[in-house]
């Protein structure tokens, strides 16, 4: 399917790809905003709005169901052994320093607000529930890293997008 056809799907479908993209692990919002407004077509609050959403829907249900996973894994002795390791020595050392649970918030964010290949929604929302963080204290963390991920991802698409302009128009005035 060419560019073109894509900018001429509906407007609804246009939303509802873009929110896709932006809940599909690792891609998350980091792809969703850029594929957004260069290939769909949508503008830069559009393609914000709808990959936000769709970035955070899942965080909720990671952060609260994903021990259910982690039990269902332990079953195998290799993944059991990982999972009590990480989340052993994690909540030990947060249960020695009431400043370590704040800095681990702050650490969480920080993960989540750095839009690089790795950091994002899912892998915050995994390291919340492996350091057994309350759903409601870690969401908020996580919520705000996904909006700083999205202004920066948001002001490098449009600086891209302004770069790409100026070479096409200054090439067509030489």
């Amino acid at each position: 399917m060419s560019v073109e056809a894509l900018q001429s799907l509906p407007l609804y479908v246009k939303y509802l790809l873009t929110s896709l993209i932006g809940m599909v692990p690792i891609i998350e919002l980091r792809g969703g905003i850029p594929i957004g407004v260069f290939t769909f077509g949508l503008n830069y609050v559009q393609a914000f709005v709808c990959a936000f959403i769709g970035n955070i829907i899942p965080v909720y249900f990671i952060v609260k169901y994903i021990k259910v996973i982690f039990k269902f894994l332990s079953r195998w002795k290799p993944f059991e052994k990982l999972i009590n390791v990480i989340t052993e020595k994690a909540n030990k050392k947060i249960a020695e320093s009431k400043h370590l649970e704040t800095a681990v918030f702050l650490g969480v964010y920080l993960f989540v607000a750095i839009p690089l290949p790795g950091t994002g929604a899912w892998t915050g929302s995994l390291i919340a529930a492996l350091l057994d963080l309350k759903p409601k204290k870690c969401i908020a963390p996580i919520f705000l890293g996904v909006l700083t991920a999205g202004i920066i991802v948001l002001a490098l698409t449009a600086g891209a997008k302004g770069g790409i302009n100026y070479l096409f128009q200054s090439n067509l005035t030489q």
